[in-house]
């Protein structure tokens, strides 16, 4: 995959929080034709460093334009990855799906930020020329 289409390594000598966004990609490969396929090569990894399972249920994941995605009975277990896509499917451990017919993550610039179910931030990955972080 080539680095202009993900972001990953965002935070370089900082220790990762117990969850955290440890890949994107914003930038599906091929023609933005909003075709489920497309929407689907486009997503966000989110890790749990740690041994014990970590319940996301009400915790969200955003871009800078307010596009929410909210996550419904899901358990990350330990040292173990959920990827989140853009479009259709059926959820499974390993991947969600956000039932969405058009993309999400800018290509040129965006931020994905995740938060707790309290609201809280817990990480954040930058690309290109974004407009800020929402902390």
């Amino acid at each position: 995959m080539a680095l202009a289409a993900a972001a990953a390594d965002h935070h370089p000598g900082r220790a990762h929080a117990a969850v955290y966004i440890s890949h994107v990609r914003y930038d599906s490969p091929g023609r933005d034709d909003r075709s489920n396929w497309s929407l689907n090569q486009e997503w966000v990894d989110i890790t749990n460093s740690t041994r014990r399972a970590v319940k996301l249920n009400g915790w969200t994941l955003q871009d800078e334009d307010g596009h929410t995605f909210t996550f419904r009975h899901v358990r990350l277990d330990g040292r173990a990855t959920v990827r989140v896509h853009t479009g259709v499917g059926q959820d499974t451990r390993r991947d969600l799906f956000q039932d969405r017919r058009a993309y999400v993550w800018n290509n040129d610039y965006d931020t994905a930020t995740l938060r707790n179910d309290r609201g809280r931030f817990v990480d954040d990955v930058s690309w290109g020329h974004h407009r800020g972080h929402r902390r």
